[in-house]
Parts: structure tokens; C-alpha cells; sequence
């Protein structure tokens, strides 16, 4: 087991160089192939819904968008250009079918629509996707991470909002026994490999957690992976909060999590330690739903 394939989806909003630096941090430890996607709006959707407008005036403004997302495109290019450039980074074409196999690589797509929407409809074959923190206060970023999750089904690496250079050495794991955590550990399989050390966290109960996670740990054995069991105390704190608590005491770098538990979309405004967790870590997580 590998990871290969990664997807990269990047917009002008300053969070793609953090997005880009985790992905090279995985990307790097498997020679990995980084799938760069800019996704532009259409033009037609730039035009005010309800608004009535004549045929001249909607002309205007459909070409002044793709005039817009001509000069973005340009921009994003060339900042894409510059950092492969100062990254050592081999680009290859976009519709490429032969890859470096000794070094990582890159290539960048433009994509017109809807990015949740190109994510659900074009991202099929990839090992892992890598996507920024999302900004709840600005509505950004949620619907991107949900297609990761809820439609294309992949391992989704969640970049914080600072530079990543490095990761991956102590990976925590938030153990609660449920699917999406299997998930997310099964998918994570590669990356926890090659961890220099595994610590599982789970709830504090009579046995110290070794119940709890006994089946987790062996697993982990099976394929060759030593990990070790730390308990974090409910209390009067909330689980999310004791989680990330816990790993910034033993100085985790990665959390594996399952994400959202049977929640459906129409919950995730409500919270829950998913939310509290995409909030509030300074790491990278890997989730799966």
C-alpha cells in the first residue's frame, strides 16, 4: 500500500500555499503525484438570480467574469510556477500518463464550475485529498470538505491555517471504536506506517483504555506498526476538547479521526467534536466518513 494519487484543490483565497505544503509533506514521503485543481466559477453564474437584466447587460457581465477568471487563472499560473520552481518540484502536463516513480511531481488543472461540484464529479481515482481548514466565520471551504468526505469517499488531509513542512512523525489517533475511525485508520494505513511513533487516544475507563482499543492495536501489529494507548479524562471538559488537549501534551504532529459519525449534512451546522476539532486543531488531520 501507497499513497500515488493526491488531489490538491486550490482557489485564490491565500490558503494555497498551506494546502500545497501538506500535500508535499505526505506527497514526499511516497513520491507521490500532486493533482493541483483550480476550479473557476462559470461566467453565466455570475449573473444575479431574480434580478431582471436585458440581454445587453448580461452580456456585459458574462464577459467581464471570464475576462476576471482569464486574469485569475494567470495569477494563480504563475504562483503555482513559482513555487514548483523554489520547491524543486518536477511539473508534468496536466493529462499526463507517465509519472517520475524516484521523485514527487506535480500538475495543475483548470476547471471551470463549482469546486465542491468538480470534486463530486471529476475526483474518482486519487489515494488521498488534501483541503484547507474551513472558515466557518466566512462560509468557506465546508461544502469542499463534505464532497471529500460524503460523495468521493477518500481519505481527506485537512491543512491548518500556517505552513507545513514537515508531518507525520507522531500520529494520534481519536479512538471511539466507530466506523469512520476504522475508515480513517484503514486509509491512513500508509502514512501511520511510516510514523516513527503511534499513540492511540481514547476515553479513560477501568482497564486504562486497553479494552477499547485492543482490536485497533493488533491490527496495527498485524501490518507491522507498534502504537501505544493514551487516555484522556472526560471530566467536565467536552471529548474534542480533551482530544486536542491530549495531543498537544504528547506532542502529536497528525490526528487520524473518523469524521461527522452518522451525522447527516443537514447536522453538521449543529457541531459536534468533528466541528470542534476542524475549529480549533493547529495540525493536519486525516478523516474519513
Amino acid at each position: 500500500m501507497s499513497i500515488k494519487s493526491i488531489v490538491a484543490p486550490v482557489r485564490g483565497d491565500g490558503k494555497g500555499d498551506w494546502v500545497l505544503g501538506l500535500a508535499l509533506a505526505i506527497g514526499g514521503q511516497f513520491n507521490a503525484h500532486i493533482d493541483v485543481l483550480h476550479v473557476h466559477a462559470k461566467a453565466e453564474d455570475m449573473i444575479p438570480h431574480g434580478v431582471p437584466l436585458t440581454t445587453a447587460f448580461k452580456s456585459t457581465i458574462i464577459a467581464a467574469a471570464g475576462e476576471l477568471a482569464r486574469q485569475e487563472e494567470q495569477r494563480l499560473v504563475g504562483l503555482f510556477d513559482d513555487y514548483c520552481k523554489s520547491n524543486n518540484l518536477k511539473v508534468v502536463p496536466a493529462d499526463a500518463e507517465d509519472f517520475p516513480v524516484d521523485r514527487l511531481s506535480i500538475s495543475w488543472h483548470e476547471v471551470e464550475g463549482k469546486q465542491a461540484n468538480v470534486i463530486r464529479e471529476e475526483v474518482r481515482f486519487c489515494d488521498l485529498i488534501v483541503v484547507p481548514k474551513p472558515d466557518r466565520a466566512a462560509a468557506l471551504g465546508m461544502n469542499t470538505l463534505q464532497a471529500a468526505l460524503f460523495d468521493v469517499r477518500k481519505l481527506t488531509a485537512v491543512a491548518p491555517h500556517r505552513d507545513i513542512k514537515e508531518t507525520g512523525r507522531h500520529i494520534a489517533i481519536a479512538w471511539n471504536g466507530g466506523p469512520e475511525a476504522a475508515r480513517a485508520v484503514n486509509w491512513s494505513l500508509p502514512i501511520l506506517a511510516g510514523a516513527e511513533k503511534i499513540s492511540v487516544l481514547v476515553a479513560n475507563d477501568q482497564d486504562g483504555g486497553a479494552t477499547r482499543s485492543r482490536s485497533l492495536r493488533r491490527y496495527l501489529r498485524q501490518h507491522g506498526i507498534a502504537s501505544q494507548v493514551q487516555t484522556f479524562e472526560r471530566g467536565s471538559k467536552e471529548v474534542a476538547s480533551s482530544i486536542l488537549s491530549k495531543v498537544s501534551e504528547i506532542g502529536g504532529d497528525m490526528l487520524v479521526m473518523g469524521a461527522f459519525g452518522t451525522q447527516r449534512r443537514s447536522d453538521l451546522v449543529l457541531g459536534g467534536v468533528t466541528q470542534y476539532v476542524l475549529e480549533n486543531a493547529d495540525i493536519p488531520l486525516l478523516m474519513a466518513h
